[in-house]
């Protein structure tokens, strides 16, 4: 499974993501398979910024890992983000957090992706989407889940349930 992580404090935070996800489902070469939750959380690393609405999405894709990047760089950009400091405010981020089982260590991309079990804002909605028979980073569910235990002081509430089925409809 690939699995994409979304975020935004900038704007309006909750159209940024549904914008978001628009122009991935709009892409003819993927298609969402499920998407979870919005959750909002303090600022990772810069922390004198507003608090991000982050979520996680499933996608099937026969894009190589670098061009589904570089795709996910282009619907960032679509949406006015600026790379103008690291950890910094944005309209946009998505992240690719695990492309299958594939393992990469490139400058540009690195698989899966290394704050994975760090980030309470990625780690929770990617728990919410996974099945339990799905391995990420080579872990079961039940392994990710056990990886919560080491970053419980981390800020991260449900912002917004999203039931997948209402959203496909919107899609289609």
């Amino acid at each position: 499974m690939i699995f994409l992580s979304l975020g935004s404090n900038m704007g309006d935070r909750e159209k940024n993501l549904e914008k978001a996800l628009r122009l991935l489902e709009a892409d003819e070469t993927m298609a969402l398979d499920r998407i979870s939750g919005i959750y909002e959380s303090a600022p990772y690393g810069v922390t004198d910024q507003a608090d991000f609405l982050n979520m996680v999405a499933v996608v099937v894709t026969k894009l190589s890992p670098f061009q589904l990047l570089e795709r996910c760089l282009t619907v960032e950009t679509a949406l006015g983000r600026l790379r103008t400091r690291h950890w910094g405010p944005r309209v946009m981020d998505i992240d690719l957090l695990a492309y299958d089982q594939v393992q990469l260590t490139e400058p540009a991309l690195i698989l899966p992706h290394p704050g994975l079990f760090q980030r309470a804002f990625v780690l929770i909605p990617l728990l919410e989407v996974m099945a339990d028979d799905w391995l990420i980073a080579g872990r079961s569910k039940q392994e990710a889940a056990a990886e919560l235990a080491n970053i419980a002081g981390q800020k991260v509430q449900l912002w917004k349930e999203v039931h997948w089925d209402s959203v496909k409809k919107c899609f289609a």
